[in-house]
């Protein structure tokens, strides 16, 4: 039984690097996605170099998208609500895009899909022990820094599974974070609620927005809500105040309909004894990035 890690990439060397070091020890492949164009649609050149990543070169496989999805909307002028569509299903494009390079896989090798900044702990849970069918990180939130945390939040990030058991990788994306009880028919009939699915506490780290201020600006120009950036007031400014006072301009607990997501949330300092062994041991050549 093999363990394939999957993931897409925009231009996120220093999470990749992380990522490749801290899954080592308990990944066989790791399978990369990168799109030539980005969630809002502008042209890309190819960022990852493999090169880069000598210690890994005999895991890696690095795939290319080159073709947009059929299904965007197109229209003389796109609303908000049509800018992020077509985002999603760009995104959704370059994940199940990795689908096709499965095929020389096991049916009982397992697949773990999650954006590079959402890296699972396999130290101490054991997939090939696993009994069921899915398998959900839930993970700590971090902004800025390895060591600022958005607290209270349950971010199931990661997810898993058997080849056998896998429909599309946004299939699994979209899997709901949380077990239903044998007697919910419902779950027959349904691709985002299973009776099967083992939830992992302290699952893991979302290390998000580990970025200067121009690569955070040009994240946020290309990401899924891309259209939302000036429409917020955002500029480097705000981005630069956010990094200073520790805050992040969103609330992830309010509904993604509710003009309440858009209110300043404060990050908590954490204890270092908290993050992964690899940056543990590597404090010094990630000083920066510690607060």
């Amino acid at each position: 039984m093999k363990i394939i890690d999957t993931t897409t990439y925009f231009e996120e060397d220093l999470m990749m690097k992380l990522r490749f070091n801290i899954l080592d020890p308990y990944v066989d492949k790791f399978i990369v996605s990168e799109a030539t164009f980005s969630h809002s649609g502008n042209k890309k050149d190819i960022k990852f170099d493999i090169k880069n990543f000598p210690k890994f070169r005999e895991k890696i496989v690095h795939i290319v998208l080159d073709k947009e999805p059929e299904n965007l909307i197109k229209k003389n002028i796109l609303s908000n609500s049509d800018l992020r569509l077509n985002s999603i299903n760009r995104i959704r494009e370059q994940r199940n895009y990795i689908f096709k390079y499965l095929e020389n896989f096991s049916p009982n090798d397992y697949i773990i899909h999650s954006d590079n900044d959402e890296i699972p702990d396999l130290k101490n849970f054991d997939l090939r022990k696993n009994k069921k069918k899915y398998v959900i990180f839930n993970q700590k939130m971090f902004y800025y820094k390895f060591n600022l945390s958005l607290p209270n939040l349950d971010w199931f990030g990661s997810k898993a599974c058997k080849l056998k058991n896998l429909k599309s990788i946004d299939f699994l994306r979209s899997i709901k974070n949380k077990s239903y009880p044998f007697y919910r028919v419902d779950t027959f009939f349904s691709n985002l609620k299973h009776q099967s699915v083992e939830i992992v506490n302290s699952g893991g780290w979302h290390f998000s927005n580990l970025k200067n201020v121009d690569e955070l600006e040009r994240k946020y120009l290309n990401d899924e809500n891309h259209a939302e950036y000036f429409l917020q007031g955002y500029s480097k400014e705000t981005i630069k105040s956010n990094i200073l006072n520790k805050t992040i301009s969103y609330n992830h607990k309010a509904k993604k309909t509710s003009s309440e997501r858009f209110q300043q949330t404060k990050l908590s300092k954490i204890k270092l004894d908290t993050l992964p062994s690899y940056l543990l041991d590597n404090l010094e050549e990630y000083s920066q990035w510690i607060d």
